[in-house]
């Protein structure tokens, strides 16, 4: 990083900021060209980390994941913009992470419980609900084993 004065190297304080943030950010390579997609997550703490998302069975992210499963991910959380009296005065404050790893389809339906879960806790708190096996026939999982993350901050 090249602000080293910026880099959160605490882990409790990384994790702070993914329990926080609402949405995550993949980004994945669809041919020669990237492919964003916003996304809701849920965390596993571990090593790897790991980084859960739900989507449709069918459609672009799994197209480009089934060719390539190599992907980054971002969030971002407490944006506060600071004035100045010129446009060059003028900062963002913020907290984010930044990190790469491999993506995969979960493939079964114990797995697919647990990264449900992990979701679900991301954004309640609580950690087991039940799932109507219909549901979980149609929704797809994803496993971002995570490689490496970096996280910063402005103040």
């Amino acid at each position: 990083m090249r602000r080293s004065d910026r880099e959160i190297m605490n882990i409790a304080d990384v994790e702070a900021i993914i329990k926080e943030a609402d949405v995550c950010r993949i980004a994945l390579i669809d041919g020669e060209m990237p492919y964003l997609v916003t996304l809701n997550f849920g965390y596993k703490a571990g090593n790897p980390a790991i980084l859960y998302f739900h989507c449709a069975n069918k459609g672009r992210k799994i197209d480009v994941i089934e060719k390539n499963n190599s992907a980054c991910f971002q969030m971002d959380i407490d944006h506060e913009l600071i004035t100045a009296e010129k446009a060059c005065g003028f900062a963002m404050n913020f907290k984010s992470i930044v990190g790469n790893g491999k993506i995969y389809k979960v493939e079964t339906s114990e797995e697919k419980i647990e990264g449900l879960n992990y979701i679900m806790k991301q954004y309640t708190g609580k950690d087991q609900f039940d799932y109507e096996e219909k549901m979980l026939d149609i929704t797809t999982i994803l496993r971002l084993e995570v490689d490496q993350m970096t996280a910063k901050h402005k103040k």
